[in-house]
Order: C-alpha cells, then structure tokens, then sequence
C-alpha cells in the first residue's frame, strides 16, 4: 500500500501525529470539526479537507483512515458520516482512548460492510506523537501485518505491537493508563513529604538525582525535573486539581469483572476526586507531571 493516510481529529496529539507522518514522507489528507487546525497542517505539507465529502474523495480505495477524535460518542458521530462513503477493504485506525468493549462493537458494525476496524492504543504523551510514541494494536492481525509499516513509522524503535483480536488494543492501554495513574500518586506522595521535611530541598536537583542511576528513575522523574525547573520549587502556575480519570475508573471496572484487585489504583482515584476540594502539594505534582507529558489542564 502506498504512504498516503486520512486523518480526522487535529487536537494536540492528532496534529502532532500529523507531522510525525508528513517527516515519514506520507501524503496526509486532514480533516477536523474546526478550520483552523486544518489551515496550520496544510502550511506544513498535508492537503486539506473541510468536509467528510471532500475527505473521502482525496483517499483512493482501499483507504488508511487514523481517528484521533475526542473518545466515546464523538466517535461514533465521526463513523456515522464516514460510513456512507467507505467501501469494502477501508481500514480505520482509532488512535484514542476508548472503553475496549465500544471498539468491539465499532468493529463488529464495521465487519459488516467489509471495513476493517484497529483499535490503537497510544501512548508517550505529546512527544510521542510527534517523535515516536509506543502503540498498542488491537484487531485483525492480517489488516495490522498489511499495514504494519505505518505503525513502525509512527511509534519510537521496538514501540508497538499487534497484542491482540478486536478491543486488545484499547484493553491494554486502558490498564497502562491504570498504572500510570499508581505510580504519579506514588511518586506524589513521595514528593509530598519531601515537601514536609526538616530540610531547605531542591527538588529539581533531587529530581535529577533520581533520574541518574536510581531504583526508581522513569520518565516521570526527568519530567518532574523540567517541571521543577520551570515552576520552582513550589511549581508555581498549579493549583492541584487533578483532572482525568476516566481510563482509570475503566480499569477499576475491568479488573472488577475480572476478581483482580487494584487498591493502589482505587488510593490513586480517590486522591484525583478529593482534589477537586482539597489541594496539596502532592496533587501540584500530579497536575504539574500530567501537563508536561500530555499538556492537560486543570479542571
């Protein structure tokens, strides 16, 4: 198959993944709800599409179409005006983060018309997107080998792989999302009473300490250096209000349904909801770690 992909959604990760594809030399037709998006990717190399109608008409069959539109029904609103238009042998990507069992059913309606459906779960946060981020693929595994090529060329060296049938893909990174949000609370809390000690600290030279040869040095803690570097000490500009928490009441559920037991996650969720009323200096951190990877904002 030729280097040419639709893409729909050019939110912070979607136009980043754009360019990541435009570096890799494909042909990148895209289309959002809103102009502007798709005005700045075109001064960057894509070609344009203002409509679904226009979109379409731009792939030729069988068409690589990547969604990176906001999760749950705004999905399902974006397959709803694309489904007139597909034709047998169309693959669609779902790069967001959707409850595993909608993928299963996007996929089985999918099935039914001859379009093929993989979820992709996507992670490595902005940076990811735009240099290399770590997939996860759910679906056929002979519509993934098809298109393998274009999963290598997105994700960073040894980033991706095909983990399983319809849903695997969206299952896995949901679970991943479960214990990022357990190790930011750990490490938060951690900070917390670094924050309360006897000591004058400096927690961007503990930070970057830490990221040096330690047990528990990860990307988290080169974050939180940046963060302290910028913010100070006190990380400045952050109340502690912790948004999110969606995958991680999907994990919650899951492992439910599945007897597992996942108390370090529940701490991690109650603390995210208590911080809408009581901040600290552990719930900064959360918000500061949660801004640098993936530049949310607080509620």
């Amino acid at each position: 198959m030729k280097k040419v992909v639709g893409l729909i959604g050019l939110g912070k990760m979607g136009s980043l993944m754009a360019e990541n594809l435009l570096d890799h030399k494909y042909k990148v037709v895209a289309h959002n709800r809103s102009p502007e998006p798709i005005r700045k990717i075109v001064r960057k190399g894509a070609k344009s599409a203002y409509t679904i109608e226009e979109f379409v008409t731009k792939l030729k069959s069988p068409r690589i179409i990547i969604l990176m539109v906001t999760a749950g029904k705004p999905v399902d609103m974006v397959l709803k005006s694309l489904i007139p238009h597909l034709t047998k042998g169309d693959i669609i990507i779902d790069g967001g983060n959707n409850y595993y069992k909608d993928s299963i059913r996007r996929y089985k309606l999918l099935k039914k018309m001859g379009v093929n459906f993989l979820d992709m779960g996507t992670s490595g946060g902005l940076v990811g997107a735009r240099s290399g981020a770590s997939l996860m693929i759910g679906g056929d595994e002979k519509i993934f080998r098809k298109i393998e090529f274009l999963f290598k060329d997105l994700a960073v060296k040894d980033g991706y792989g095909y983990v399983g049938k319809s849903g695997a893909g969206n299952f896995v990174k949901t679970v991943h999302n479960g214990i990022e949000y357990a190790i930011l609370e750990a490490y938060a809390e951690g900070y917390g009473v670094l924050d309360k000690a006897p000591y004058k600290l400096d927690y961007r030279k503990i930070s970057r300490i830490w990221s040096h040869g330690s047990v528990i040095r990860s990307w988290i803690t080169e974050l939180a250096e940046k963060e302290f570097t910028d913010h100070k000490n006190k990380l400045r500009g952050f109340k502690g209000k912790i948004g999110g928490g969606e995958t991680g009441r999907w994990t919650v559920k899951m492992a439910g349904e599945l007897g597992c037991d996942v108390h370090t996650l529940k701490h991690a969720l109650a603390k995210r909801k208590k911080s809408q009323k009581t901040q600290s200096f552990a719930t900064k951190f959360v918000s500061a770690i949660r801004h640098s990877f993936g530049g949310h904002k607080e509620p």
